[in-house]
């Protein structure tokens, strides 16, 4: 197969799915590690995809852009890690609590088999399965209904009628993108709409989003700065970012990265 064909092949499938891995390309292309690597450092140089740890994801940047949670799941993984270790600390036992849907928060699903008696409300398929492939007889599950978004989040009218029914200790809230004025966002409007019930439903709101997400901009808004209690990043937020959180957020924590010690 000539590179021009192998690169288009590639390029199908960061389209198709929004993120690629090398291990994979290996095998599916039957060429070598380092070719593999070498087709996507020419994408990437072309602007047609961007590469991260052991692959290679859609480009992102537009308001409406919305890549699948495959694509996304593959960025910031020590950043993520870190976050939902800090975030972890702030669940108590016998509480209610919302998680959305997202990478970030799935994997501090992943970080809460310590904590009993917990009743979780979710939106993700993805978080749905972490906590229930935990079978801890005393923490109830709740899994919202709804139209499924490219993220595997269950949004629309019926899970924002559900939410609207429901009282919640803490909501933590993951975000495409967080900016001073627009406060936090995501490309998707209906969820969105969702999210916004998750924050109506919540006494306390805590907002997951790791360093990159700061200056990215979705189309809609889920909630202004300031009505988020806390906000867990990590320790590789721009100093600008840092001024601007601890102006409008009731408390701003960074997690140091590589410090999270696995789930």
């Amino acid at each position: 197969m000539l590179a021009r064909q192998r690169q288009a092949v590639i390029l199908d499938e960061v389209r198709r799915t929004g993120a690629v891995r090398v291990a994979e390309l290996v095998e599916r292309l039957g060429v070598s590690d380092m070719t593999v690597r070498r087709d996507l450092d020419v994408l990437a140089g072309r602007g047609m995809l961007e590469k991260v740890y052991g692959g290679a994801t859609a480009v992102a940047g537009r308001s409406t852009d919305e890549p699948g949670f495959e694509a996304k799941s593959v960025r910031q993984l020590a950043q993520k890690e870190a976050i939902a270790a800090a975030a972890a600390e702030l669940v108590r036992p016998g509480t209610a609590i919302g998680i959305s849907a997202g990478t970030t928060t799935w994997t501090f699903a992943r970080f809460l088999d310590a904590v009993p008696g917990l009743t979780v409300v979710t939106n993700s398929i993805r978080v749905a399965d972490v906590l229930q492939a935990a079978s801890q007889t005393d923490r109830t599950v709740v899994l919202t209904g709804g139209v499924r978004t490219p993220s595997d989040a269950l949004v629309g009218p019926v899970a924002v009628h559900g939410l609207r029914r429901l009282h919640l200790d803490l909501v933590f809230l993951g975000v495409h993108g967080i900016a001073a004025g627009p406060g936090f966002t995501t490309p998707n409007l209906m969820e969105s709409e969702t999210d916004r019930a998750f924050v109506d439903a919540a006494s306390r709101l805590v907002v997951l989003a790791d360093s990159s997400k700061w200056g990215t901009i979705g189309i809609s808004t889920i909630a202004e700065l300031a009505e988020a209690n806390v906000v867990v990043s990590d320790d590789e937020l721009a100093e600008d970012a840092r001024q601007a959180l601890t102006e409008q957020v009731g408390e701003l924590v960074l997690a140091p990265v590589g410090e999270s010690g696995g789930a």
